[in-house]
């Protein structure tokens, strides 16, 4: 009977990172360990959540909106994850501040389109785009208390060219979170090739 590995994947969004993941891990074989993804949305209308029903996986939904603050949807959100014992919690477009009720149970990594510790927080695509660098990025860190300041645990440079676009970098940046991400995943979680 092989082991069963639970990635917990929670998002906001398009969920493709979390796209990307199912295909990569979802009911895959790594030696003797079978990979499950678990994804979580606090967004009712999330793209993420159709997504993963094309793959016939259900998400669970933990609308923000129906808890007083955000230290009692933070409660109900470990709650869930701790009821799926998972291996890995993967925040990818997540677009929630955590506070310590979260960041004090759940070790987790996040996903996050720049070269940190430059552009943290929301738009950061963007922000590095006009910021003038020739470079911006992707970085993958341990979620900490202080937002985008874990660990840092993998980093990948993506080039501004003169002809680029905000769409065309945006891209070149989703290109790279789809290779980085998955990587990281498989190294933290000790996987061998399947």
């Amino acid at each position: 009977m092989p082991e069963r590995a639970k990635i917990v994947v929670l998002f906001s969004g398009k969920g493709t990172n979390l796209e990307n993941l199912i295909r990569h891990f979802h009911h895959q074989k790594f030696g003797d360990t079978e990979t499950e993804i678990v994804p979580i949305t606090n967004r009712p209308d999330a793209e993420g959540i159709l997504r993963a029903k094309r793959y016939g996986i259900d998400t669970v939904v933990i609308d923000h909106r129906n808890y007083k603050n955000r230290e009692l949807f933070d409660t109900k959100l470990v709650e869930v994850i701790r009821s799926h014992s998972p291996k890995l919690v993967v925040m990818a477009g997540f677009m929630r501040i955590l506070t310590p009720i979260f960041t004090s149970q759940i070790e987790a990594i996040n996903l996050h389109p720049s070269l940190l510790p430059l552009f943290k927080g929301a738009n950061a695509i963007m922000r590095s785009f006009e910021s003038g660098m020739k470079v911006g990025g992707v970085t993958i860190h341990r979620v900490s208390q202080e937002l985008d300041s874990g660990e840092i645990l993998a980093q990948a440079c993506v080039g501004i060219a003169e002809e680029d676009t905000l769409e065309s970098f945006t891209r070149n940046i989703q290109e790279t979170e789809y290779r980085l991400l998955p990587e990281v995943v498989k190294k933290l979680l000790n996987l061998p090739d399947p």
